[in-house]
């Protein structure tokens, strides 16, 4: 693995998904010195996961959309940008400097302008049982199914909401997977608050294509609507899953419960470079405050694609184009002319995001499944219940700051990213308040686990050798 053959650079982005691959090509074809940073092994993000090495040829079973990635692929790879995988981006700081792991070593690469493009994450799912072995995300299962065209071959279930799952269990019939249920936890009173939203849903790019998915599946799995209850059991492996719909509890053998209740912005790195964020009531997540061309409450530092909030891979794809044509006018505005124009881009940006609301409307995750209670583990990496939150509330923790010293929650390798919504809708309730009142885990560099060695490997200036002398 090569480092960055630069110290600095016109525009870094971060993350090789839908906005960061447009990003990038953008500000490279502009003439810019571009570089794009991704932690994984080839480009595409987990919307286009593996889109240059994927073993399933067959465009028709992973459909249309997956591949609109092999275009943006193409697209950067004829420009003069510098693209580095596997590399973990585990600081950026207000001016601008942004420290990253590569093959063992670090590096710090200062920037004129930053891209974020981390995308997003799996909402925490967290129902009695969902650390057992057997219990994964639907975005695990389709890492597994693109990268490796894996497929479930035992008895499967899949539970939860949102356009990722119907669209994760036709891929997995496709590949000739096994699904025998799919647990539908889609609240009835959230048809009527969509409703409302339906024109715009109808007359969008999701109407037909969710349509479609939907029949094709529930042609071949038996869909159970109106879930409100769910619990995963077995000892040290799962082995039943429980639910109740209409009043009526019943327990199915599984060997495999895939979760999914929609995708939240991947917040961490840009609340540890200071960007200043606002709970969203419609999303039920943690956004940045962005302008139109997605700059940040921090000067040079813009964030793209649903890192900026959610809105799908389109929008996500015209959200990079975007933010790289604003550094572009910024840093050389001469070549901003050759670009497509930012008027024409927010027309696309709009029509992208036709039925967005809708979408957020009618799969809102029901309160039972984003705050738990008793012994339901809230946070996987120190193993600390709902039960252990609510006590520590209850003697003088007053956020998840706090909470740290009662609990180490969020302190563990995954850095709050599996725990942290839980842990703020939760102790908004026990003390009723907003979670824009109680806040977010404090995050600081570095945002992801990386060694000693790592960091001592950063090249030394003459001038750090002669303060450590000094001291």
């Amino acid at each position: 693995m090569t480092m960055p053959r630069r110290d600095a650079y016109d525009v870094v982005v971060i993350g090789a998904g839908p906005a960061g691959l447009a990003a990038a090509t953008t500000a490279a074809e502009a003439g810019l010195s571009t570089l794009l940073l991704d932690e994984n092994a080839g480009p595409g993000g987990q919307v286009f996961r593996a889109i240059a090495a994927t073993p399933v040829t067959d465009r028709k079973q992973l459909g249309a959309d997956y591949w609109v990635g092999a275009d943006l692929v193409q697209a950067l790879r004829a420009t003069s940008a510098e693209v580095i995988h596997r590399a973990t981006v585990w600081s950026l700081d207000r001016n601008l400097e942004i420290g990253v792991s590569i093959g063992g070593a670090s590096a710090f690469v200062k920037a004129r302008r930053v891209i974020l493009a981390t995308g997003a994450l799996e909402r925490p799912f967290p129902i009695p049982g969902w650390t057992l072995p057997g219990v994964m995300t639907a975005g695990a299962a389709q890492t597994m199914l693109k990268a490796s065209a894996l497929v479930p071959d035992g008895r499967t279930v899949i539970a939860g909401q949102g356009p990722l799952l119907w669209l994760l269990a036709a891929q997995i019939l496709r590949l000739g997977g096994r699904i025998d249920r799919i647990l539908d936890t889609t609240e009835r009173r959230n048809y009527f608050a969509a409703l409302p939203h339906a024109f715009a849903f109808l007359t969008s790019p999701y109407f037909a294509k969710g349509l479609a998915l939907m029949r094709e599946v529930r042609a071949k799995v038996p869909v159970v609507s109106g879930v409100s209850e769910l619990v995963a059991a077995g000892d040290g492996q799962l082995a039943t899953v429980s639910y109740v719909a209409g009043g009526r509890r019943e327990t199915m053998y599984a060997d495999l419960l895939l979760l999914h209740q929609g995708v939240v912005p991947n917040v961490n790195l840009a609340m540890a470079a200071g960007v200043e964020h606002r709970w969203d009531e419609m999303q039920l997540c943690w956004s940045p405050v962005l302008d139109a061309d997605g700059h940040s409450s921090v000067a040079g530092i813009a964030i793209a694609g649903d890192g900026a909030g959610i809105g799908g891979a389109g929008a996500a794809v015209v959200r990079g184009r975007i933010a790289a044509r604003a550094a572009v006018e910024a840093l050389a505005p001469a070549s901003a002319a050759k670009l497509a124009q930012m008027a024409a881009l927010r027309a696309d940006l709009a029509h992208a995001e036709r039925g967005r609301v809708f979408l957020d409307s009618l799969f809102r995750p029901a309160v039972q499944f984003r705050i738990p209670s008793g012994d339901t583990i809230v946070c996987r990496c120190e193993e600390v219940t709902a039960k252990d939150v609510l006590d520590s509330v209850a003697i003088g923790a007053t956020g998840p700051n706090q909470l740290k010293a009662y609990r180490r929650t969020g302190m563990g390798p995954c850095q709050g990213r599996l725990c942290g919504l839980t842990v703020t809708e939760l102790m908004a309730e026990a003390r009723a308040k907003t979670p824009q009142e109680i806040g977010y885990y404090r995050l600081r560099a570095p945002v992801k686990p990386i060694t000693l060695a790592e960091l001592a490997s950063v090249p030394s200036t003459e001038d750090d050798v002669k303060a450590v002398v000094r001291g």
